[in-house]
């Protein structure tokens, strides 16, 4: 279940772990090793996070199991718990003929949560230990500048793509589309690419999906960016490409904190004001504003012009 020793490094490093978690996971592995308990806890989290591979929308919820190993371990059994699910979620991959790079890339996510951990805590540890039991379960996958995550309508969101025109239930298949961090501008012809290798990937090793809709669900959506930025701007192109599926009434204002300035608990009076995205964040909540999660989706049957591409593109 546990890599061996002399194997781990290099593992870490496909996994693109920060070079300095490296020693400190590679000595911490002997203590996972020695302990029956750690272990027994170890194979009973790999085995509920591979459960039901094919199933989406079942991500299974290990954050308890995840916090309860001796304090000795930190933050970092999670780390191990992927690790002994990773020849599972490679095989996944080759069963469904996915490219080794794709593999890597996806995976790589583990190296960027561990390495957003380590800034805002400096110790080794997963960031978001919940969100990557979806790449390590085969239902989430990195093409280009975004991930799209193999998921199913909910009510509300089937209800609103319904009213449009569409056959959409709630348990249609569908997509969820993710915007990771430390990946580059959200240019419109980055996105373009991303969609159009998207609509590839999952008709060739998914083709039994018939997926209905791509949805967002992200503070970057808030169509209150408009008021701070301008047309031309990333952001707003990017909003531009979603028909609004619902909206939110409860603030969520620690998320654009969290991802514009890396520490949702940064005092208000603390924001830089460098660039135009952090002018708006901060200055909307200094001024008593709040942020909201937006909601929105588009078609994947057809483009907007009717062509049938799959996707609609902005370039």
């Amino acid at each position: 279940m546990l890599p061996d020793a002399d194997d781990l490094p290099e593992l870490l490093l496909d996994l693109a772990v920060p070079h300095e978690d490296i020693n400190e996971l590679v000595a911490l592995r002997r203590t996972v090793a020695g302990d029956p308990g750690v272990l027994g806890l170890l194979a009973e989290c790999a085995e509920e996070l591979l459960r039901d591979p094919a199933e989406t929308g079942r991500t299974p919820d290990l954050e308890e199991r995840f916090a309860s190993p001796p304090a000795a371990l930190g933050g970092a059994f999670a780390v191990f718990v992927f690790l002994a699910a990773l020849p599972h979620t490679l095989a996944l991959h080759r069963e469904r003929g996915i490219p080794s790079e794709i593999s890597r890339r996806t995976l790589a996510d583990l190296g960027r949560n561990m390495a957003v951990h380590r800034r805002r805590h400096g110790t080794a540890g997963v960031q978001a230990r919940r969100w990557l039991v979806r790449h390590f379960r085969g239902e989430l996958y990195q093409l280009g500048r975004l991930q799209f995550e193999r998921a199913r309508l909910g009510q509300r969101s089937a209800s609103a793509i319904r009213a449009a025109g569409l056959d959409a239930a709630p348990g249609t298949p569908c997509l969820n589309l993710h915007i990771p961090d430390f990946h580059g501008p959200l240019t419109p012809s980055a996105c373009d690419r991303s969609l159009e290798l998207a609509r590839e990937f999952f008709a060739l090793h998914f083709p039994e999906e018939h997926l209905v809709a791509a949805l967002c669900h992200s503070w970057l959506l808030d169509p209150q960016l408009k008021r701070y930025l301008p047309a031309e701007s990333n952001i707003i192109r990017f909003q531009g490409r979603f028909r609004v599926a619902r909206e939110d009434t409860e603030p969520a204002d620690t998320e654009p904190v969290q991802f514009v300035f890396g520490d949702p608990d940064l005092p208000l009076a603390e924001l830089p004001r460098r660039t135009s995205v952090e002018r708006a964040v901060g200055d909307h909540l200094r001024a008593g504003g709040h942020w909201y999660i937006g909601h929105g989706w588009f078609p994947l049957g057809m483009d907007d012009s009717g062509s049938g591409r799959g996707f609609p593109l902005r370039g």
